[in-house]
C-alpha cells in the first residue's frame, strides 16, 4: 500500500497545517457581503440593523467552514472564538460611539459664543438666542460644593476604615457605605427635599443640590480611597513606627502621600458620576432662568436641569439649545476621565 502526498498533508496535526494569509478573510467578507445583498434584493428582508445581523452571522460560518478546509479544527475554533469576542467588543462600543457621534453632530447647532455668554432670562423659548451661561455657572458651583463637602468626609472615613477599624463599628460602616453606593439619585434627592427644603424651611437652592450631590458622591470616594490606602505597602508603616513616630502622623506623613494619585483619581471619578444627575437638582434646585451666582440664595440652574427643561419644549431651538448643553456636559464628563 502506497501513500500519497495527499495523505499526509490530511494525516499531519492541524497546529502543522497550512495558515490562511490575511487577503483570504478579507476576500470572505466581500463575498458575504455580496451574498447578503443579494438576499436582500430578491427577499423582503429591509433594514441596516437586520443587513449587519445577518452579514455577521454568514461571516462567522463562512469563516469558520474556510479555516476548517485548510487549516484544522483547532485553528477554525481560535477564529471563531476570536471573532465572537471582537463582535461582542464592537456591539458594547457601538451604542457609546453612535451616543457621541449623534451628540456631537446635534450639539453643535447652538455650539458658539452667544450660548456660552447668555443666559435664558426674557428669552422666550422659540426665540433662537438665549444659552447655558447661568446653567454652567450653577452645575460649577454646585459640584464644587459637593466636592468640598465629600471628600475630606470621604477621606477620613476610608482612613478609619483601613487604619483604625477592626471590631463592629466598622463593619457597620463598611455596610453603609456599599448601601450608599447603590443608592438611586432621585432618593437622595427626596431625602434632602424633605429635611432641608420642608422640614428645616432652608428653602431651594444650588447648596441644596450640593447636599444632595455629596450623598451620591461620598461612597465613590470613600472605596476609591480605601483601596488606595489598602495597596500602599506595610512595610512603609512599620519603618515610620519602627522610628518612633506616631500613628496619626505616619498616616498624614506617609500613607496618604503614597496614595494620592489613586485618591485623586476617585475623586474625579466621583465629580464625573454626578455632574450629569437629573434628579437630585430637579428636586432641590428647582432652577432658575437668570444668573445666580450664590448657591446659598434662591433657585439656581444647572446643565442637566437645563437640558431637561429645553428638550420638553416643541420648538426646535429649545431643542438645539438642549442638544449644546448636553453636549457641553459630555464634554465636562469626558475631560474629567
Amino acid at each position: 500500500m502506497t501513500t500519497t502526498v495527499d495523505d499526509l498533508s490530511l494525516a499531519r496535526p492541524s497546529l502543522a497545517r497550512a495558515k490562511l494569509p490575511w487577503w483570504s478573510l478579507v476576500a470572505v467578507a466581500v463575498g458575504v457581503l455580496l451574498v447578503t445583498t443579494l438576499l436582500f434584493l430578491l427577499t423582503s428582508l429591509t433594514g441596516y440593523v437586520q443587513f449587519i445581523l445577518i452579514a455577521v452571522v454568514l461571516y462567522l460560518l463562512a469563516q469558520t467552514f474556510v479555516s476548517l478546509s485548510v487549516e484544522g479544527w483547532r485553528h477554525a475554533k481560535n477564529r471563531l472564538m476570536t471573532s465572537l469576542m471582537v463582535a461582542a467588543m464592537v456591539l458594547a462600543v457601538l451604542p457609546l460611539v453612535g451616543v457621541l457621534g449623534y451628540t456631537v453632530a446635534q450639539g453643535l447647532n447652538r455650539f458658539d459664543g452667544v450660548f456660552f455668554t447668555h443666559s435664558m432670562r426674557a428669552v422666550a423659548e422659540s426665540d433662537p438666542n438665549g444659552g447655558a451661561y447661568h446653567a454652567i455657572i450653577g452645575t460649577l458651583e454646585q459640584v464644587g460644593l459637593a466636592t468640598l463637602i465629600s471628600v475630606p468626609f470621604g477621606v477620613m472615613v476610608a482612613v478609619y476604615l483601613v487604619e483604625y477599624s477592626s471590631g463592629r463599628l466598622g463593619r457597620v460602616v463598611s455596610f453603609f457605605v456599599d448601601v450608599m453606593t447603590g443608592l438611586p439619585s432621585i432618593v437622595a434627592g427626596l431625602f434632602i427635599l424633605a429635611l432641608w427644603i420642608l422640614l428645616l424651611h432652608q428653602g431651594y437652592s444650588g447648596f441644596a443640590g450640593s447636599l444632595a450631590l455629596t450623598i451620591l458622591m461620598l461612597p465613590t470616594v470613600v472605596r476609591s480611597c480605601e483601596e488606595m490606602l489598602k495597596l500602599v505597602p506595610v512595610s512603609l508603616r512599620e519603618a515610620s513606627y519602627a522610628l518612633g513616630v506616631a500613628k496619626w502622623l505616619t498616616v498624614v506623613r506617609i500613607v496618604l502621600p503614597t496614595a494620592l494619585p489613586g485618591i485623586i483619581t476617585g475623586v474625579m471619578l466621583a465629580v464625573a458620576r454626578v455632574m450629569g444627575e437629573t434628579a437630585p437638582v430637579l428636586l432641590t434646585v428647582l432652577g432658575n432662568p437668570a444668573i445666580n451666582t450664590n448657591p446659598f440664595d434662591g433657585p439656581q440652574a444647572s446643565l442637566p436641569l437645563f437640558v431637561f427643561n429645553e428638550v420638553g419644549q416643541s420648538y426646535d431651538n429649545a431643542i438645539h439649545r438642549a442638544w449644546t448643553g448636553a453636549l457641553v456636559l459630555l464634554g465636562l464628563v469626558l475631560i474629567l476621565f
